[in-house]
This record gives structure tokens, sequence and C-alpha cells, in this order.
């Protein structure tokens, strides 16, 4: 009994001093949407203790809209935060010194019901298309320039577009209000686990554009001012993103995450693991050639309201942490 006491003893005081390590590490604090898809890696990176083992804690700090993601980092109320880094680009240009590493490469799709006549986009004149996130939508605008180059047309004339939530988008479409829809990416793999069809995938219309769909869209972002005085937490941050990722390309890492994936059915499940898997940027820096052929389309469907002063590539955005 004493030695059982005695080696007891030994694994609670090496836990003690385990949690009590931990507790001395650096924070990176994250502010995250409560619903968003981010939460699938953060979540994989604190039930693996991929912060830990990479130097620092993360702490979650949830909101409910991206806009209060927003302030919470420009306030310093968080570290960190999952933008587009087109948005990240414009805050650059306009004075804040963000800076970013690739996060996920996700775009969405156009779909339309399986029995719908349309095979092209072509089609879709005069009928009505569904948009969540507003007219400067960026998938929504790189399909206006493929249908521009490709047709010859301009579908924000050709067609009526409803603009709205993710969720309102992705019923009218399942009701068939509309005739097609383009909705965020988790929300598109809902509807095509529900029945619907892929007309055009984001990625090859810009393709077609001569745009590179390796060229990652969303990006953790920060001020340049705390990557400089921590490029320690910086790095670790990334390495632990990609191990995340590197267990999330398998099966078993999914089991702990599945709760907060609202997934109805095994169909869906599916569809959203699959396209969250097509998200994982490749490892190695942003091509900025690339980025700025993206801006570049992006300036010329969007204007200033989308990308404020950044018409070309801010210089610095882009941190090279794939070391």
């Amino acid at each position: 009994m004493t030695i059982l006491k005695v080696i007891g003893g030994g694994f609670l005081a090496g836990a003690l001093a385990a949690a009590a390590a931990a507790q001395d590490l650096p924070v990176i604090r994250a502010a995250t949407l409560e619903a968003g898809t981010v939460n699938w890696e953060l979540q994989t990176i604190l039930e693996h203790d991929l912060d830990e083992a990479n130097g620092f804690r993360l702490e979650l700090i949830p909101f409910a809209d991206n806009g209060a993601t927003r302030v919470a980092v420009e306030g310093d109320a968080a570290d960190v935060a999952v933008a587009d880094w087109i948005w990240v680009a414009q805050q650059r240009a306009a004075g804040r010194p963000y800076v970013a590493f690739p996060y996920s490469t996700a775009v969405g799709s156009i779909v339309v019901p399986a029995d719908s006549p349309a095979r092209t986009l072509e089609d879709l004149r005069g009928g009505t298309i569904g948009i969540a996130g507003g007219p400067l939508d960026k998938s929504w605008l790189i399909l206006r320039a493929y249908a521009q180059r490709e047709y010859g047309f301009d579908l924000a004339d050709e067609t009526e577009q409803v603009f709205g939530a993710p969720p309102l988008i992705y019923k009218t479409a399942l009701d068939g209000e509309t005739d097609a829809a383009i909705n965020f990416w988790h929300w598109t793999a809902k509807m095509t686990a529900a029945g619907m069809r892929e007309l055009m995938t984001v990625q090859e219309a810009a393709e077609a554009l001569g745009l590179d769909p390796g060229t990652p869209l969303l990006t953790y972002y920060m001020k340049e001012e705390f990557a400089r005085e921590h490029p320690e937490l910086v790095q670790g941050l990334y390495n632990a993103s990609r191990a995340a990722k590197d267990l999330l390309a398998g099966d078993e890492a999914w089991d702990a995450i599945r709760p907060l994936m609202n997934a109805d059915n095994e169909a869906e499940f599916e569809a959203l693991r699959a396209g969250f898997r097509a998200g994982f940027p490749a490892e190695g820096p942003v091509d900025e050639e690339a980025a700025g052929r993206m801006l570049a389309v992006m300036a010329d469907l969007g204007g200033e309201e989308l990308v404020g002063q950044a018409t070309t590539l801010p210089e610095g955005l882009f941190l090279d942490v794939s070391r």
C-alpha cells in the first residue's frame, strides 16, 4: 500500500505540475463566431492539446456575429480571428496594420434543384438566384465575372437576385422559391445533401478566369504589432492549425466535434466533412502574385465598397509561417 501511495502520489504530483505548466503558458485569445466552422478546427486543437504542444494556451471567445469578432481584435479584447483576406487587405490599406496567414480555401458553388433544366450559368437568364452574403459576396462576384467572359452577359442584369441570411437562402432554395442559390460552403453542403445539384463550383469559375483556386480565401488575422512582438506564438498557432488539419484528414477526430456540426443526418455530416477537408490549404507561403490577380477581379466587380483603397495587394499582408 505504501508503494502504491508513493506511485499514486507521484502521478498526482506530475499531473499537478503539468497543469501548472499549462497555466504558465502564454495565451492566444481567439474571437470566434459561435456557430462558425472554424470552431471545428479550434476545438480539435483543444481536444488534443495541440496548443500546449506548440507553446501556448488557446482561449476561445465566442461572439454572435462576425462584426463583433472584428471589433474584439481591433479593441484588443482578442488577439486573432478568422476573416477573408480581401477584407484584411482593405483594412491594411486603410491604415489598420493587420497581417494574416492561411486558414481555408473553402468556397461554395451555385446549386439548382435536382430537376432543374439548367446546365450552365447561361440557362439562368431570366431566373431568380438566392445569394447569401449580399451583393458583394465573393462567390457571386466570381460567378458574375465568369458569365461575362464565357457568355457575354452580367448575371446581375439578366437575373433577379434575392439576398438574405444563409438559413433563409437554404430554405427558399429547398422550397423551390428560387431557380438557383449561392450560399456559404457549409450551407451549400447541406443543400447538396438534401438533393440539390451543383451547377458550377466557384473553384471552376475561378480557374477559368485564370485565378489560382489554391489561394486561401479565409485567413487567421491579427495586428501586425502582435505578430512582431510574439512571433513564436504566431508560429505556434500555425503549427497547431496544421496539426489539427492532419487529424481531421482522418476520421477519428471528428467524433469529438460532430455535435458542433449541426448535421441533421449522415448525408449532411459526410457532405460537411468533405467540404471542410476540401478547404485545407497547401503548406507553403501564399502566392502573392496569384492573390494580386484575385484582388484585381474583386476590385473590378466590387469596387471601392469591397476593397477600399486596396487596389493592389498591400505589402506585408501575408505572414510566412510555413517553415
